[in-house]
């Protein structure tokens, strides 16, 4: 058994040990009386010696589960949370109709895209990413799951790189929207595992990327489309407020499970 219990709590302790047992060595019951085999156990300790530095599991096994699909990860990419499947849950809810043009602003490890292209394979799905090898592993995800996706490098904040893109029906985006200033107030495991340029923004300005990915969102909107936002809780007022003056219409704020403010979204009526 694991001993992690005294940095992680009871709760998340047990679903740690879990997703080990379940994932590392198939094993569904982690209480079982029969002994690992020497290699197992010799797999086990290295694993224990990583979680007691608090690296994400995810990251040590290579793998996350998002939307009843799985994903490779590493240190390239933000691990995908269950706050982002209910934005696409929100979104595949939303979006009806032929055939759509969708694209992923930020898509670390092509979460977003590659779940609407699996659960709508007639959309034309694409995802920017200023990282190329960012956009290397989304390609991974793309082909382990089965699903073409087109993805783009490109600095999202460079206006001059906005003609690299079309206009697409729907836009989205989970951006960096944490001070630098606050990076010691997260859990340890984020700040010191997962990427900073996926997390952080400057100080002076929280929201940059919600200004600016708005503004892109009023030029690569066709008329009706839609523009999603992934939000923290404390500054989901704050971007519907952008929404609201680029001439989004319907803005809207959606609670997660948590009944935190996490979601937003607006329709763009166009010219």
């Amino acid at each position: 058994m694991l001993t992690l219990e005294p940095l992680y709590g009871p709760g998340e302790a047990k679903s740690i040990t879990r997703i080990v047992f379940e994932d590392a060595f198939g094993i569904r019951n982690p209480n079982r009386k029969e002994a690992l085999n020497p290699e197992q156990q010799k797999r086990l300790n290295e694993i224990s010696a990583r979680l007691r530095e608090q690296e994400p599991v995810q990251y040590i096994l290579g793998e996350a589960d998002f939307y009843g699909l799985r994903f490779s990860v590493d240190r390239r990419v933000l691990i995908p949370r269950p706050e982002t499947e209910e934005l696409v849950h929100w979104m595949l809810e939303t979006l009806k109709g032929p055939p759509l043009r969708v694209l992923d602003i930020g898509t670390g490890s092509g979460c977003i895209p590659v779940t609407l292209k699996k659960h709508r394979p007639k959309w034309d799905v694409w995802a920017t990413d200023i990282s190329p090898g960012a956009l290397e592993l989304a390609s991974e995800n793309a082909a382990r799951n089965g699903v073409e996706a087109r993805f783009q490098q490109a600095d999202i904040l460079e206006e001059a790189q906005w003609v690299k893109f079309g206009r697409f029906d729907a836009i989205v985006s989970n951006p960096p929207y944490i001070p630098e200033q606050q990076a010691s107030l997260m859990p340890e495991n984020v700040w010191r595992y997962e990427p900073r340029q996926a997390l952080f923004v400057e100080n002076e300005d929280p929201l940059l990327f919600y200004h600016t990915i708005s503004r892109f969102a009023t030029r690569k909107l066709l008329p009706g489309g839609w523009l999603f936002f992934e939000t923290n809780e404390f500054n989901a007022g704050e971007v519907a407020k952008i929404l609201v003056e680029q001439g989004f219409m319907q803005v809207e704020l959606k609670l997660d499970i948590n009944g935190k403010e996490r979601m937003a979204r607006g329709q763009w009526p166009g010219p």
